[in-house]
């Protein structure tokens, strides 16, 4: 909570204590974003986002789904759409997902593909943040160094 970082992806916890959690957060002054896919107990339906956003006050949703993005914008929430780009045909199929769902962020996994990240960056509109496996502060600067607006680290020194 004492950290610089201004955005929280929970993607842990269920919604049980979704509601003391996002407060604390938000006391903190951190917007809170939540992963539909990994907070136990919500759908990936327009009800579960709609739900979030009235009940919890999250900021946006992290999701892979089309539909929640498609939610998240009828909720008045913000929504980063999360893509695996594990070989070529995976990256030309979230290239087209992102052009179809129009999110305001894309996540893009793994985040230790300078190429790769030069080349979404290049077919996208929206700001990029990028994930997984990124464990080091060389990594952290090359990933920055690609093009990437923002990064997802779970670990708790690079915070």
């Amino acid at each position: 909570m004492n950290s610089s970082v201004e955005r929280v992806i929970l993607m842990a916890g269920d919604i049980m204590n979704l509601s003391s959690i996002v407060k604390s957060l938000h006391d903190s002054g951190k917007k809170v974003f939540v992963h539909l896919e990994m907070v136990g107990g919500l759908g990936r339906d327009h009800s579960a986002v709609q739900y979030i956003a009235e009940r919890f006050g999250v900021d946006g949703i992290v999701t892979t789904k089309t539909n929640a993005v498609n939610a998240a914008r009828q909720a008045g929430i913000l929504s980063i759409q999360r893509v695996f780009a594990i070989d070529s045909p995976a990256l030309e199929t979230a290239v087209k997902m992102i052009r179809q769902a129009r999110p305001d962020e894309v996540e893009l996994m793994p985040g230790l593909m300078p190429r790769v990240i030069q080349e979404m960056k290049q077919r996208i509109e929206q700001p990029l943040i990028v994930g997984g496996l990124i464990r080091t502060e060389e990594e952290i600067k090359q990933a920055l160094a690609s093009g990437a607006n923002h990064l997802s680290i779970g670990s708790v020194e690079h915070w």
